[in-house]
Protein backbone atom coordinates (compact mmCIF):
# COMPACT_ATOMS: atom_id res chain seq x y z
CA UNK A 1 0.00 0.00 0.00
CA UNK A 2 1.34 3.42 -0.95
CA UNK A 3 0.58 6.83 0.59
CA UNK A 4 -1.95 7.80 -2.07
CA UNK A 5 -3.95 4.63 -1.43
CA UNK A 6 -3.74 5.23 2.33
CA UNK A 7 -5.12 8.76 1.90
CA UNK A 8 -8.00 7.58 -0.27
CA UNK A 9 -8.94 4.85 2.22
CA UNK A 10 -8.71 7.30 5.12
CA UNK A 11 -11.12 9.67 3.36
CA UNK A 12 -13.50 6.79 2.70
CA UNK A 13 -13.27 5.76 6.36
CA UNK A 14 -13.79 9.28 7.68
CA UNK A 15 -16.88 9.80 5.54
CA UNK A 16 -18.51 6.40 6.09
CA UNK A 17 -17.69 5.41 9.69
CA UNK A 18 -20.71 7.14 11.22
CA UNK A 19 -23.09 6.95 8.26
CA UNK A 20 -25.38 3.89 7.97
CA UNK A 21 -23.61 2.65 4.84
CA UNK A 22 -20.76 0.53 6.32
CA UNK A 23 -17.25 1.96 6.52
CA UNK A 24 -15.69 -1.51 6.42
CA UNK A 25 -17.75 -2.41 3.37
CA UNK A 26 -16.70 0.76 1.58
CA UNK A 27 -13.03 0.19 2.40
CA UNK A 28 -13.27 -3.34 1.00
CA UNK A 29 -14.81 -1.98 -2.21
CA UNK A 30 -12.33 0.90 -2.38
CA UNK A 31 -9.39 -1.44 -1.85
CA UNK A 32 -10.65 -3.61 -4.69
CA UNK A 33 -10.97 -0.60 -7.02
CA UNK A 34 -7.48 0.59 -6.06
CA UNK A 35 -6.10 -2.92 -6.67
CA UNK A 36 -4.83 -3.21 -3.11
CA UNK A 37 -4.13 -6.83 -2.22
CA UNK A 38 -5.87 -8.00 0.98
CA UNK A 39 -2.67 -8.73 2.92
CA UNK A 40 -2.66 -9.10 6.73
CA UNK A 41 -1.33 -5.52 6.99
CA UNK A 42 -4.13 -4.12 4.81
CA UNK A 43 -6.70 -5.88 6.98
CA UNK A 44 -5.03 -4.36 10.05
CA UNK A 45 -4.96 -0.95 8.36
CA UNK A 46 -8.70 -1.13 7.65
CA UNK A 47 -9.36 -1.79 11.34
CA UNK A 48 -6.81 0.56 12.91
CA UNK A 49 -7.57 3.72 10.91
CA UNK A 50 -11.09 3.54 12.30
CA UNK A 51 -9.50 4.75 15.54
CA UNK A 52 -8.75 8.02 13.75
CA UNK A 53 -12.45 8.49 13.10
CA UNK A 54 -13.24 7.50 16.70
CA UNK A 55 -10.87 10.19 17.98
CA UNK A 56 -13.06 12.70 16.18
CA UNK A 57 -15.90 11.62 18.50
CA UNK A 58 -13.61 11.94 21.52
CA UNK A 59 -12.63 15.45 20.40
CA UNK A 60 -16.26 16.50 19.93
CA UNK A 61 -17.77 14.77 22.98
CA UNK A 62 -14.88 14.82 25.47
CA UNK A 63 -16.92 16.68 28.08
CA UNK A 64 -19.74 14.13 27.99
CA UNK A 65 -17.27 11.26 28.04
CA UNK A 66 -15.47 12.66 31.08
CA UNK A 67 -18.36 13.85 33.21
CA UNK A 68 -21.61 12.07 32.38
CA UNK A 69 -21.73 8.74 34.22
CA UNK A 70 -25.32 8.10 33.10
CA UNK A 71 -24.20 8.13 29.48
CA UNK A 72 -21.08 6.06 30.09
CA UNK A 73 -22.95 3.35 32.01
CA UNK A 74 -25.29 2.82 29.06
CA UNK A 75 -22.44 2.86 26.54
CA UNK A 76 -20.53 0.19 28.48
CA UNK A 77 -23.60 -2.04 28.82
CA UNK A 78 -24.22 -1.74 25.08
CA UNK A 79 -20.58 -2.56 24.36
CA UNK A 80 -20.61 -5.89 26.24
CA UNK A 81 -22.38 -8.07 23.58
CA UNK A 82 -20.15 -6.87 20.75
CA UNK A 83 -17.03 -7.20 22.90
CA UNK A 84 -17.81 -10.83 23.71
CA UNK A 85 -18.85 -11.80 20.18
CA UNK A 86 -15.90 -9.98 18.58
CA UNK A 87 -13.47 -11.74 20.93
CA UNK A 88 -14.95 -15.20 20.34
CA UNK A 89 -15.19 -14.82 16.55
CA UNK A 90 -11.95 -12.88 15.99
CA UNK A 91 -10.27 -15.54 13.81
CA UNK A 92 -13.37 -16.11 11.70
CA UNK A 93 -13.85 -12.37 11.18
CA UNK A 94 -10.23 -11.75 10.15
CA UNK A 95 -9.91 -14.91 8.04
CA UNK A 96 -13.24 -15.24 6.26
CA UNK A 97 -15.22 -12.00 6.58
CA UNK A 98 -12.86 -9.01 6.25
CA UNK A 99 -11.96 -8.46 2.61
CA UNK A 100 -14.66 -10.82 1.29
CA UNK A 101 -16.16 -8.86 -1.59
CA UNK A 102 -19.23 -11.05 -2.07
CA UNK A 103 -20.26 -11.04 1.60
CA UNK A 104 -19.75 -7.26 1.66
CA UNK A 105 -21.94 -6.66 -1.40
CA UNK A 106 -24.68 -8.97 -0.11
CA UNK A 107 -24.71 -7.23 3.29
CA UNK A 108 -24.79 -3.77 1.68
CA UNK A 109 -27.72 -4.75 -0.52
CA UNK A 110 -29.79 -6.46 2.18
CA UNK A 111 -29.00 -3.63 4.61
CA UNK A 112 -30.22 -1.07 2.10
CA UNK A 113 -33.55 -2.84 1.76
CA UNK A 114 -33.82 -3.11 5.55
CA UNK A 115 -33.15 0.63 6.02
CA UNK A 116 -35.90 1.57 3.59
CA UNK A 117 -38.40 -0.95 4.95
CA UNK A 118 -37.81 0.01 8.57
CA UNK A 119 -38.06 3.72 7.85
CA UNK A 120 -41.41 3.23 6.09
CA UNK A 121 -42.96 1.75 9.22
CA UNK A 122 -41.14 3.81 11.88
CA UNK A 123 -42.99 6.61 13.66
CA UNK A 124 -41.32 8.82 16.26
CA UNK A 125 -43.49 9.51 19.32
CA UNK A 126 -43.39 12.12 22.06
CA UNK A 127 -42.64 9.61 24.82
CA UNK A 128 -39.54 8.25 23.05
CA UNK A 129 -36.18 8.83 24.78
CA UNK A 130 -34.94 12.30 23.85
CA UNK A 131 -31.56 11.91 25.59
CA UNK A 132 -29.09 9.07 25.98
CA UNK A 133 -29.71 9.15 29.74
CA UNK A 134 -33.36 8.25 29.06
CA UNK A 135 -32.45 4.98 27.31
CA UNK A 136 -33.11 2.06 29.65
CA UNK A 137 -30.28 -0.32 30.49
CA UNK A 138 -32.22 -3.17 28.91
CA UNK A 139 -32.57 -1.26 25.65
CA UNK A 140 -28.91 -0.25 25.77
CA UNK A 141 -27.96 -3.93 25.96
CA UNK A 142 -30.29 -4.80 23.06
CA UNK A 143 -28.80 -2.01 20.94
CA UNK A 144 -25.36 -3.47 21.66
CA UNK A 145 -26.63 -6.90 20.66
CA UNK A 146 -27.77 -5.52 17.31
CA UNK A 147 -24.40 -3.80 16.91
CA UNK A 148 -22.66 -7.18 17.04
CA UNK A 149 -24.22 -8.07 13.67
CA UNK A 150 -21.86 -5.48 12.20
CA UNK A 151 -18.92 -7.86 12.54
CA UNK A 152 -20.09 -8.83 9.05
CA UNK A 153 -18.53 -6.31 6.63
CA UNK A 154 -21.19 -4.36 4.78
CA UNK A 155 -23.78 -4.46 7.56
CA UNK A 156 -22.78 -1.09 9.10
CA UNK A 157 -22.31 -0.66 12.82
CA UNK A 158 -23.94 2.75 12.60
CA UNK A 159 -27.04 1.43 10.82
CA UNK A 160 -27.43 -1.48 13.24
CA UNK A 161 -27.22 0.74 16.34
CA UNK A 162 -29.27 3.69 15.11
CA UNK A 163 -32.12 1.66 13.62
CA UNK A 164 -32.35 -0.64 16.66
CA UNK A 165 -32.33 2.40 18.97
CA UNK A 166 -35.15 4.02 16.99
CA UNK A 167 -37.34 0.94 17.20
CA UNK A 168 -36.63 0.56 20.89
CA UNK A 169 -38.10 4.00 21.47
CA UNK A 170 -35.28 6.52 21.05
CA UNK A 171 -35.54 9.78 19.15
CA UNK A 172 -33.29 10.35 16.13
CA UNK A 173 -30.79 12.75 17.68
CA UNK A 174 -30.31 10.62 20.82
CA UNK A 175 -30.07 7.41 18.76
CA UNK A 176 -27.42 8.94 16.51
CA UNK A 177 -25.36 10.35 19.38
CA UNK A 178 -25.56 7.03 21.23
CA UNK A 179 -24.25 5.32 18.11
CA UNK A 180 -21.37 7.84 17.99
CA UNK A 181 -20.39 7.26 21.62
CA UNK A 182 -20.83 3.48 21.45
CA UNK A 183 -18.27 3.49 18.65
CA UNK A 184 -15.59 4.68 21.09
CA UNK A 185 -15.17 1.52 23.25
CA UNK A 186 -16.18 -0.75 20.37
CA UNK A 187 -13.58 0.43 17.88
CA UNK A 188 -10.85 1.10 20.45
CA UNK A 189 -11.25 -2.46 21.73
CA UNK A 190 -11.27 -3.95 18.22
CA UNK A 191 -8.21 -2.01 17.12
CA UNK A 192 -6.34 -2.54 20.39
CA UNK A 193 -6.98 -6.28 20.34
CA UNK A 194 -5.88 -6.44 16.72
CA UNK A 195 -2.61 -4.66 17.53
CA UNK A 196 -1.95 -7.08 20.39
CA UNK A 197 -2.62 -10.08 18.14
CA UNK A 198 -0.21 -8.77 15.48
CA UNK A 199 2.34 -7.96 18.22
CA UNK A 200 3.08 -4.61 16.54
CA UNK A 201 5.08 -6.38 13.84
CA UNK A 202 5.10 -3.54 11.32
CA UNK A 203 7.92 -1.95 9.38
CA UNK A 204 8.71 1.75 9.83
CA UNK A 205 7.09 2.40 6.44
CA UNK A 206 3.92 0.57 7.50
CA UNK A 207 3.74 2.63 10.71
CA UNK A 208 3.97 5.78 8.58
CA UNK A 209 1.16 4.55 6.32
CA UNK A 210 -0.95 3.85 9.40
CA UNK A 211 -0.26 7.39 10.67
CA UNK A 212 -1.37 8.90 7.35
CA UNK A 213 -4.57 6.86 7.45
CA UNK A 214 -5.23 7.75 11.09
CA UNK A 215 -4.85 11.52 10.61
CA UNK A 216 -6.86 11.55 7.39
CA UNK A 217 -9.78 9.64 8.93
CA UNK A 218 -9.74 11.91 12.00
CA UNK A 219 -9.93 15.16 10.04
CA UNK A 220 -12.63 13.97 7.64
CA UNK A 221 -14.76 12.45 10.43
CA UNK A 222 -14.72 15.73 12.38
CA UNK A 223 -16.62 17.40 9.56
CA UNK A 224 -18.90 14.48 8.68
CA UNK A 225 -20.14 13.88 12.25
CA UNK A 226 -21.41 17.46 12.60
CA UNK A 227 -23.13 17.41 9.21
CA UNK A 228 -24.70 13.98 9.79
CA UNK A 229 -26.13 14.93 13.19
CA UNK A 230 -27.83 17.93 11.60
CA UNK A 231 -29.13 15.81 8.71
CA UNK A 232 -30.81 13.08 10.80
CA UNK A 233 -32.89 15.56 12.78
CA UNK A 234 -34.89 16.53 9.68
CA UNK A 235 -34.45 13.59 7.28
CA UNK A 236 -35.03 9.84 7.19
CA UNK A 237 -32.42 7.16 6.39
CA UNK A 238 -34.15 6.17 3.16
CA UNK A 239 -31.56 8.00 0.97
CA UNK A 240 -28.83 5.87 2.57
CA UNK A 241 -30.81 2.70 1.86
CA UNK A 242 -31.22 3.68 -1.80
CA UNK A 243 -27.52 4.54 -2.00
CA UNK A 244 -26.52 1.12 -0.61
CA UNK A 245 -28.68 -0.70 -3.14
CA UNK A 246 -27.47 1.38 -6.10
CA UNK A 247 -23.83 1.05 -5.03
CA UNK A 248 -24.16 -2.73 -4.84
CA UNK A 249 -25.78 -2.98 -8.27
CA UNK A 250 -23.29 -0.62 -9.92
CA UNK A 251 -20.29 -2.32 -8.35
CA UNK A 252 -21.59 -5.71 -9.43
CA UNK A 253 -22.27 -4.62 -13.02
CA UNK A 254 -19.12 -2.55 -13.54
CA UNK A 255 -16.47 -4.37 -11.52
CA UNK A 256 -17.57 -7.93 -10.77
CA UNK A 257 -19.13 -8.70 -14.17
CA UNK A 258 -16.04 -7.38 -15.93
CA UNK A 259 -13.83 -10.00 -14.30
CA UNK A 260 -16.20 -12.95 -14.60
Amino acid sequence: MNYFQAIILSIVEGITEFLPISSTGHMVLAADLLKIAETPFVKDFEIIIQVGAIFAIIALYWKTLLTNKQVWSRVIIAFIPTGIIGFLLYKIIKTYLLGNLYITLAALFVGGIALIALELIYREKDHHAAKIEDISYQNAFLIGLFQSIAVIPGVSRSAATIISALFLGTKRKAATEFSFLLAVPTMLAASGYDLVKTKFHYTSYEYTVLAVGFIGAFLVALVVVKLFLRFVQTHTFIPFGIYRILLTILFWLIVIKSVI
